[in-house]
């Protein structure tokens, strides 16, 4: 399962590991803060039940193509994946889904970001295996169930590249939104290595690294991370 956020330069392979790649757990990064009240201020954020995300699975799909932008085939290629692995995400116990909408110009909402995930327990399979991958620590949280994996965060770019070290960023409410609700000390992605833009926005939203337990069990393409 991997987080994703759409609207980037895929970076093929494993490659050099990006920046983000080389701080050490708990260190501060960089920040890009702007002074003034918050321009995502109107968005409002609510859950989906699992029949409201059924109904609005068309919308969901435009709303990942319409932020991953590029060529149509390409758009088409990323929405149908986007969908699978959302309907795959639906059936896990336990699965949430929120919205982000803001008022549309001409009446009604308007969808700008979604974020869903499920929590993970110690007693049912996750991730290919990765529980037992996960350090002590973090096999702990799931087993008292507090720990919750957020498998996918979509926003615009404007999130990524704008206050993001600011409380009412559109990420960082969905992601703090999914742990409230859900009574998690911790959240848990999986990140393909190679895509540095995605770990450089996650770094920037408050997420860090862990390592891994026994790294041979981890697809070694992956990296860890946790959010507070």
């Amino acid at each position: 399962m991997t987080a994703k956020v759409p609207d980037r330069t895929t970076s093929g392979g494993q490659g050099r590991e990006p920046a983000a790649g080389r701080r050490r757990f708990g260190e501060p990064g960089r920040s890009r803060r702007r002074q003034g009240p918050s321009p995502l201020a109107g968005e409002c954020l609510r859950p989906l039940t699992r029949l409201q995300v059924e109904d609005r699975t068309p919308e969901l799909g435009d709303l990942y193509a319409r932020i991953s932008g590029g060529e149509p085939w390409a758009e088409a290629r990323a929405r149908s994946a986007f969908l699978r692995r959302l309907a795959a995400d639906v059936r896990r116990p336990g699965f949430a889904l929120l919205v982000a909408e803001c008022a549309a110009s001409r009446g009604g909402t308007v969808l700008t970001g979604c974020a869903h995930g499920f929590p993970v327990r110690g007693d049912g399979p996750w991730w290919r295996g990765l529980y037992d991958s996960l350090p002590l620590s973090l096999r702990k949280v799931a087993e008292a169930g507090r720990l919750f994996a957020i498998s996918e965060i979509l926003v615009g770019r404007r999130v990524r590249t704008q206050d993001q070290d600011r409380d009412w960023n559109l990420a960082r409410r969905l992601q703090q939104r999914l742990l409230t609700d859900h009574a998690a000390t911790l959240g848990v992605t999986l990140v393909n290595r190679g895509d540095s833009e995605l770990l450089e926005a996650l770094w920037s939203w408050g997420w860090r690294y862990v390592p891994a337990a026994h790294e041979p069990l981890l697809a070694p393409s992956c990296r860890v991370l946790v959010v507070r």
